[in-house]
């Protein structure tokens, strides 16, 4: 594995001390390794959220649109307790 160094400032380096000492993670790395992964998971989802606006901008640029009407607000809740329900089958 690859070894690098990090300068922290002093209020990150107590937080990644008081997190090996709270039983959390066994040392230093443990801490910087799980804090750069949410960083990663956190930069993934924006990317995938940009992708969205623009694929939502195009529509609208093409004029794709529909009027939110009650209709399709009661339309997307339905379809949206399906999903809820199927991912609640799931897991158990």
């Amino acid at each position: 594995m690859p070894t690098i160094n990090v300068s922290l400032t002093e209020d990150l380096s107590e937080f990644v001390a008081d997190q090996v000492e709270g039983g959390g993670y066994k040392n230093q790395s443990e801490v910087v390794s799980a804090g750069l992964r949410l960083l990663r998971d956190r930069s993934c989802k924006l990317t995938e959220l940009r992708a969205a606006i623009a694929i939502g901008d195009a529509d609208i640029k093409a004029g794709r649109l529909q009027p939110l009407t009650d209709e399709l607000l009661r339309d997307i809740a339905k379809r949206a307790q399906q999903r809820v329900k199927t991912r609640k089958r799931g897991r158990t």
